[in-house]
């Protein structure tokens, strides 16, 4: 498919495992795209593999400026703004909410909803004045965004919090034709960041989630790309303001469909 020929398209976070399996699969179907990360080599590498259809670009999107920036020079390279996966976030400190220090939380909501509306703000108004019926999509809600984690209160509030943004953004934008819609990913199978001596044992943590999900698998980087160039796209034309799971059934476990259960039950076909 190109369903993104003569597009531009940016993506913050764009060095990260989810961030760059979007960049590559936009690129693969016709987009020029904007590699936007804080981490300048991980930008630079990721763009680099496109050759010029590709523009890195550090910025710290939580900073107002910088995200005006990257929407500029974005627009400047390549002459329009088509669409933008607002991708950049952490997972911060993980702390019962009476011991949760208040710079941690700062930190969090400062990454996390901050950047998310700078990057929002910047990109509507730049597809307003272009004239483009654009579309956002925000990374921010993942599945916190439908559930709590115990010790996650900076991360969870961020993320409830994108959901009500996107749903808000998507009534302001929708005059204009630009939609806003969020995806929610479940865990990610991703060993970015995650040092060579500690990754036979990341992979045996997130196979203990592998057995709780009805269908049985970790999310792919690529699951969620192509959930995102899908909402993106104009075969989404008449969706804005949605929240979409990406988990494999994994919200769908609970205590009622698989009591004290260390795994979701298998569902046997009949003979």
């Amino acid at each position: 498919m190109k369903r993104f020929d003569n597009k531009v398209v940016l993506v913050t976070g764009g060095g990260g495992a989810i961030g760059s399996a979007a960049v590559r699969r936009f690129a693969e179907e016709g987009a020029k795209v904007a590699v936007v990360d804080l981490d300048a080599a991980r930008a630079m590498e990721v763009a680099s593999a496109l050759d010029d259809r590709a523009l890195a670009i550090t910025a710290d999107v939580a900073d107002e400026t910088q995200a005006n920036d990257a929407v500029a020079k974005t627009v400047a390279a390549f002459g329009s703004l088509d669409a933008v996966f607002n991708n950049a976030g952490i997972s911060g400190k993980v702390a019962p909410v009476h011991e949760l220090p208040v710079e941690d939380w700062d930190r969090i909501v400062r990454i996390n909803l901050r950047s998310m509306f700078l990057v929002l703000k910047a990109s509507v108004k730049a597809m307003i004045d272009q004239g483009i019926e654009g579309s956002i999509v925000n990374m921010g809600s993942s599945m916190a965004g439908w559930d709590v984690l115990a010790g996650g209160a900076g991360y969870a509030s961020t993320k409830h919090g994108v959901v009500g943004l996107t749903r808000v953004a998507a009534l302001d934008a929708a005059p204009w034709g630009i939609r806003v819609n969020a995806i929610c990913p479940g865990v990610i199978e991703t060993t970015l960041g995650v040092p060579a001596a500690d990754r036979a044992g990341y992979l045996q943590g997130i196979q203990r989630f592998a057995d709780r999900i009805p269908l049985r698998r970790i999310g792919q980087p690529e699951d969620v790309a192509a959930a995102v160039a899908f909402l993106a796209s104009n075969e989404a034309r008449h969706i804005t303001g949605v929240d979409w799971l990406i988990d494999g059934g994994q919200t769908l476990q609970s205590w009622a469909n698989a009591p004290e259960a260390q795994a979701f039950p298998r569902h046997v076909k009949p003979e």
